[in-house]
């Protein structure tokens, strides 16, 4: 049946990617109320495997493979893309017995992936297929076969690979998050897996950029305002912590503090008479993501680190716009 080509000029830009998205969401929708028991079968493969997810396909579905691939290992799940045409000269390889394969294909029938999906049967090596087609050769030689439910292109010719494509990226997706739940994933290894972009500055802890050691400006709470004022200088935090015999942090000064008892005979005061109480505070293990929401919160510029209640190190705001923390 032959597609109705409007007239261009009754339909805009805007009305043509409204349908688009449109009909891409709702083949969202339909994949995730098609959603089964073969979900959690493939993702237990996944998991089990001693070694990678191999993830691989042709043309559209080569490009989300790549990109299934790449998801898969910085989320926490070891895995690589092979081309699959490249796997008939050599990439076969690549392919251990210890992985497990995830083949895409939306006709379930595409060539290139013949020699790869016969490797793997050959080699007992499991296989995930995501095809568009039930029953093709794609679904009947996987372990596990996710197949897509009957969803139209967003293509007005239903041709050009778009909802399909959407589908595939959306499902590997599911299986990475589902992976990585699994594992536990913490902020930690994340940011492990993500030391050079901006989401590994959003783990960066609070720890790995504080000053310690003799950079604390410290002092007792019967220590003179006139020796305060010498740590406060030497120490270049424009704040000294006030702490009791124990070390445990009682209060602190800060510049505002000062121009608060300019008038009261500063310099004879003691700190515990000047200090401003239970000031704010963080642990060593909190983000430094949130050490710069509360100083922004709390308009402050210094915030003491405590362990147990004692300093353990102090962050200027500096320090977190060099961390590159925004």
């Amino acid at each position: 049946m032959a597609t109705e080509i409007k007239d261009p000029g009754t339909v805009t830009d805007v009305d043509v990617a409204r349908r688009v998205l449109t009909e891409e969401a709702a083949g969202l929708q339909k994949l995730a109320d098609a959603l089964d028991g073969r979900f959690a079968a493939a993702v237990d493969l996944m998991a089990q495997a001693d070694g990678r997810v191999v993830v691989s396909g042709m043309g559209k579905s080569g490009h989300i493979a790549n990109k299934i691939a790449a998801t898969l290992a910085s989320t926490g799940t070891p895995a690589q893309y092979v081309n699959a045409a490249e796997a008939s000269h050599g990439d076969l390889g690549m392919i251990t017995k210890r992985d497990v394969v995830l083949a895409l294909s939306n006709s379930g029938e595409t060539v290139e992936l013949s020699d790869l999906v016969a490797h793997t049967r050959l080699n007992s090596i499991p296989l995930i297929a995501i095809t568009g087609k039930g029953g093709s050769s794609l679904d009947q030689a996987g372990d596990v076969s996710l197949v897509l439910p009957d969803i139209r292109e967003a293509c007005p010719l239903n041709l050009a690979p778009t909802t399909s494509t959407t589908a595939m990226l959306a499902l590997g997706d599911a299986l990475a998050v589902a992976l990585l739940e699994r594992q536990n994933f913490s902020p930690d290894d994340f940011n492990a897996l993500h030391p050079g972009g901006q989401l590994g500055r959003r783990f960066i802890k609070v720890l790995d950029i504080m000053h310690g050691g003799d950079s604390l400006p410290l002092a007792g709470g019967d220590t003179s305002m006139a020796d305060v004022l010498l740590t406060m200088t030497a120490k270049s935090f424009g704040c000294v912590g006030i702490v009791d015999a124990e070390g445990v942090l009682l209060g602190i000064i800060t510049d505002g503090d000062l121009r608060r008892h300019m008038g009261d005979g500063l310099l004879s005061r003691r700190a515990a008479d000047v200090m401003t109480p239970a000031p704010k505070t963080m642990e060593p293990d909190s983000l430094a993501a949130s050490a710069l929401r509360l100083m922004n919160e709390q308009k402050i510029t210094s915030l003491f680190i405590v362990r147990e209640g004692k300093p353990a190190g102090i962050l200027h705001i500096h320090d977190l716009l060099r961390a590159g923390i925004v």
